[in-house]
């Protein structure tokens, strides 16, 4: 019945590869190998195809989505080399019907490519996730950290009630990015604003991922999300058929637009009314928006993109935690010992604790090398062919880092698939600080990319970790449920990953924590 459409998305598919002619350099150099014909029919749990092809085609292979070609990297040293000592060629961004074109409009600081146009965009954003910056507003992500504290332990009823973490997570992570962005706050965890937000940020993630399966010719028409739901990026003609994907993404740009020019709109109110409101992104594009050249979607987008990024990964590390820590008593033993050797239980960990605490910091890294919420980087894109120890890297090439195999390395992370914080003790740099070693072997981890394309929110997300991962430790025994176990190898999103939904029991560790929680001084945005 769909034969036809079979052949027709084959051709689709093949003719492309067949007709590119730069698959040998002037040299004769090829691309890197790869699996069959270099097609690559990624399903459900990607990464594992990545990491199985890398053991078999090497640090470098290649795999054709459509006319695109991807090559993928999966070793630090080849990482360093081409992200990084070559990134004027290997730091742009590949177009992207859904994700760059309809989603983000070209504008997110994510999407754009390696011009002026990112450049000025993240000249803007930097002015709020410097070191320096960070320290400006550090009150703010230690009031959010104690009321994700409060909230926990009052809505478990004292570790009375085993709860889902996410809408909290969500909330912890919405609002420091509300703060940073419109100088405001959701004040409950299942706010409609905090739900709605992370809706359109999973939406983007599916939207976004790159998952192709078995190919079933009608569900790329008619279903919202199936195997090849996002071929419409890698086949052209596919961007002319009024499909669900296109549609989907069309409506997402328009509800980005929506929300976030909503709560401009309603910071902009506020500073015309003659409120003196907090330093704040907003603030300053409002300030500045006629010198910056800035227009209503820029605005928008600049202000969205935060979100974006920053709450899903946040939310979802912090999930990966408490999904992990239950099955590890000893490690949390380790750092109940740590805390009330270096902390007390009079009160809780601050900012200015994290170097005095090397094992808290050792778990927030562990986490993150094995259940990064990302299972590759965002992809770079080259601007000029390039050849690489005997392979060659054509032009408009999408430079994947493979950040699950490199996260499994086995000499840089010997038994890998161990969740081990002692593999971190000692080490004594923050992520920012690891990723410029010179000694690539020697990095934390790749969470957060590479090159200068690499995340720019990297020093407020360690610091949002820290003080929520420390506090929770702090304050609470976290207890699976006999007869619920959490699942650590299924999850939820495609290029973003959460944890499949799960409980856990908060139980109180002193009774100094009502003490302490009863000690917050609210915070009015």
């Amino acid at each position: 019945m769909f034969s036809g459409l079979y052949i027709l998305l084959a051709l689709l598919a093949v003719i492309p590869y067949i007709l590119r002619k730069n698959v040998f350099s002037t040299t004769g150099a090829p691309i890197p190998p790869g699996p069959l014909f270099r097609y690559a029919f990624l399903r459900k749990y990607p990464e594992r195809a990545l990491h199985a092809w890398a053991k078999v085609y090497g640090p470098l292979f290649s795999v054709w989505m459509g006319n695109q070609l991807f090559i993928v990297i999966s070793d630090p040293k080849v990482a360093r080399d081409l992200l990084v000592t070559q990134g004027a060629i290997f730091s742009s961004r590949k177009q992207y019907f859904v994700k760059n074109r309809t989603i983000l409009a070209g504008r997110a600081i994510t999407a754009t490519a390696y011009d002026g146009t990112w450049r000025h965009h993240r000249r803007l954003a930097m002015q709020f996730l410097t070191p320096k910056a960070v320290e400006g507003y550090t009150q703010v992500l230690d009031y959010e950290a104690s009321i994700l504290i409060r909230s926990l332990y009052q809505e478990s009823k004292q570790g009375k009630l085993a709860l889902n973490p996410a809408s909290y997570t969500g909330r912890y992570a919405f609002n420091n990015m509300l703060m940073i962005s419109f100088a405001t706050r959701a004040d409950a965890s299942h706010s409609p604003l905090v739900e709605r937000v992370i809706e359109l940020a999973m939406e983007f993630m599916d939207l976004t991922g790159l998952f192709l399966g078995k190919l079933y010719p009608y569900r790329l028409i008619f279903c919202d999300l199936g195997p090849w739901s996002n071929a419409i990026d890698f086949i052209t003609p596919l961007q002319w058929i009024p499909t669900r994907m296109r549609s989907r993404a069309r409506k997402l740009h328009t509800e980005l637009i929506d929300v976030y020019g909503a709560m401009y709109l309603a910071l902009k109110a506020r500073i015309d009314g003659g409120e003196v409101v907090p330093e704040c992104l907003a603030k300053t594009l409002i300030e500045t928006r006629e010198v910056e050249k800035l227009d209503w979607e820029d605005t928008c987008m600049l202000a969205a993109v935060f979100a974006l990024g920053g709450v899903h990964s946040i939310s979802g590390i912090i999930q990966w935690f408490l999904a992990l820590i239950p099955s590890h008593p000893e490690v949390q033993a380790s750092a109940h010992e740590e805390l009330d050797r270096v902390i007390g239980r009079d009160h809780w960990p601050n900012a200015e604790d994290e170097a005095r605490l090397p094992y808290i910091r050792a778990i927030i890294k562990e986490v993150q090398r094995v259940h990064a919420p990302f299972w590759m980087a965002t992809p770079h894109l080259s601007t000029e062919d390039y050849e690489y120890n005997g392979m060659f890297i054509p032009k408009d090439t999408a430079m994947v880092l493979n950040c699950f195999t490199m996260h499994h390395n086995e000499e840089r992370y010997p038994d890998s698939y161990t969740f081990n914080p002692d593999r971190y003790m000692g080490d004594e740099l923050s992520c920012a600080e690891s990723a410029k070693l010179s000694n690539v072997m020697e990095r934390d981890h790749w969470t957060f990319g590479a090159g200068r394309r690499i995340c720019p929110g990297l020093v407020v997300a360690e610091r949002e970790l820290f003080l929520a991962i420390s506090r929770i430790l702090w304050a609470f025994n976290v207890r699976a449920l006999p007869s619920a176990p959490i699942s650590l190898e299924e999850y939820e999103g495609t290029s973003g990953r959460t944890p499949m939904p799960f409980r856990v029991e908060f139980e109180p560790r002193h009774e100094n924590v009502d003490g302490v929680l009863a000690g917050i001084e609210e915070m009015k945005a």
